[in-house]
């Protein structure tokens, strides 16, 4: 049987614009994982794998126009949007270079033989090491970031692991090109092509989440798959770390007091960030609880006059498309449930954005409105109004983990007075970044940034993004009475490296 073509296809009219590969075979992605492994060593020295990173930024900034060009082609997203994405992909190319160059991601730490301690501590010594061929499942929302040169991928090579990345459909043909940027940087520091494999087809990521040369794996996408991938990486015979970004509601909480200061810009606010991209954020705000009353009524105003003039938009492809058009519409036809303005199609290939409103008690005891507790990707939200706290707090009390929870507080509300504190400690379980007086659309790559969460929201503590992602693919290992002859240079007492590391209970830099 012949391999099934694969199609660059053009969101704005559905039709197929051309092949521009075809479905891996098992053989195939057997072939692509062998090679990575076999690359390992390529990627052993610490200053080829920062050069390489930083030629890899160089290389996909000089295709900038092309790669733009193609990405707009397969996924609308629009030019200016997709050069900055670009941008901060290969600004985070750089950022872990020099993470790389560092060297405090080894985490070394020695200690000395201890005979007055109790237990005695023999000679230990402790540092990370790279867990091996590492598959990343790419991301529709952002082709560049999420993708082929994407965090998992970045985070990976700069670990020392070779990755094999399973192209995501919706950009098939940008996959091609940024690989073949990729390779050409690897080949100028003599690192085989092989570093980065990359496969496209379903089957061909089933049979890349069971190659038993592939040691971890990282995933960017729906629950359904991402659950799917998850089970199968536990379910090996020898399972594997699978990092899998699945889903995110994002709640916001707007204090009564917030929406009496400024509920007019807190709606301006909210309509901006849920219809950001055409509300294809994983971090888009998807549900708000806004007091009832007259304080809330402005916000709902408010929102309700920015989204009426928020233009169509095309969605990433049909799939998606039509998945929210028959996800709103459901949503709107339970009982309670009000559109202010009604989202769903806008044409015969666009959304239009809307959102929804409902009472929070509703929302605050289990029955058919827990449909309004799932995400609907798409440019949507759902505020729920609330009378008091209690139903607030039993709303939160039912929400699954998240990437981000918000809250929009007063101005002695966040200068400490009322329950400002309160609900950060009350949003704090849910989400793996808390937010006050923001909007959680924009995840800034920067050392201190988290992105993930409970889940569902991801399936570890791990962070996709920010230079601590770097931890997804290393393993600790300690070396026990080992010879100085025989330690790795990274272990010596002499720190030929130069490296950071806590030598007998005291940090050196």
């Amino acid at each position: 049987m012949a391999a099934a073509p694969v199609w660059s296809v053009d969101p704005r009219t559905g039709k197929q614009r051309e092949q521009v590969a075809v479905e891996a075979t098992a053989q195939e992605v057997d072939a692509a994982v062998r090679a990575a492994h076999d690359a390992r060593g390529a990627l052993t020295d610490r200053t080829v794998r920062a050069a390489f990173l930083r030629t890899a930024a160089d290389e996909l900034e000089a295709a900038r126009d092309q790669l733009v060009e193609v990405a707009d082609a397969e996924t609308a997203l629009g030019p200016v949007r997709l050069t900055g994405e670009l941008a901060r992909t290969c600004y985070q190319l750089r950022a872990f270079a020099g993470i790389v160059e560092e060297g405090a991601f080894l985490d070394v730490v020695i200690n000395h033989p201890d005979d007055t301690a109790t237990p005695p501590v023999p000679d230990l010594r402790r540092y990370k090491i790279p867990l091996g061929v590492v598959a990343v499942y790419s991301a529709s929302n952002f082709p560049f970031a999420f993708s082929v040169a994407g965090g998992d991928t970045v985070a990976a090579l700069a670990a020392g692991c070779p990755v094999v990345v399973k192209a995501h459909p919706d950009h098939p043909g940008l996959s091609e090109l940024v690989a073949k940027v990729l390779r050409r940087a690897a080949a100028r520091h003599d690192v085989p092509e092989g570093v980065l494999g990359l496969v496209h087809g379903f089957d061909a990521g089933i049979e890349l989440i069971g190659h038993p040369l592939v040691s971890a794996a990282g995933f960017t996408g729906s629950v359904r798959g991402g659950r799917a991938l998850f089970d199968a990486a536990a379910a090996r015979p020898v399972p594997i770390p699978f990092h899998g970004e699945l889903g995110s509601l994002n709640p916001v909480v707007v204090t009564e007091a917030a929406a009496a200061e400024r509920g007019e810009a807190i709606g301006a606010g909210l309509a901006g960030s849920m219809t950001l991209g055409v509300g294809q954020f994983c971090v888009k705000p998807g549900l708000v609880l806004a007091p009832a009353g007259a304080a809330g009524d402005a916000l709902v105003k408010s929102l309700t006059d920015a989204v009426s003039d928020t233009d169509a938009g095309v969605l990433l492809d049909h799939r998606m498309r039509d998945n929210f058009v028959a996800g709103v519409a459901e949503r709107a036809q339970l009982p309670d449930v009000e559109s202010p303005v009604t989202p769903g199609a806008g044409g015969e290939h666009t959304v239009s954005a809307g959102f929804l409103t409902v009472p929070a008690s509703r929302l605050a005891q289990e029955g058919e409105h827990d449909l309004l507790l799932e995400e609907c990707f798409g440019p949507v939200t759902v505020v729920a109004r609330y009378e008091d706290d209690t139903e607030v707090r039993g709303v939160l009390s039912r929400l699954p983990g998240n990437l981000t929870a918000t809250v929009q507080l007063s101005a002695e509300e966040s200068a400490g007075q009322g329950r400002g504190a309160e609900l950060v400690r009350e949003l704090t379980p849910l989400a793996g970044r808390v937010l006050v007086n923001g909007w959680p659309t924009g995840v800034a790559v920067a050392p201190a940034q988290h992105h993930g969460g409970p889940y569902p929201a991801t399936t570890s503590t791990s962070t996709s993004v920010g230079g601590t992602a770097i931890e997804r693919w290393l393993r600790p290992v300690v070396y026990q009475g080992t010879p100085e002859a025989l330690l790795p240079a990274e272990l010596k007492d002499d720190n030929p490296l130069g490296l950071p590391r806590r030598f007998n209970g005291r940090l050196e830099r």
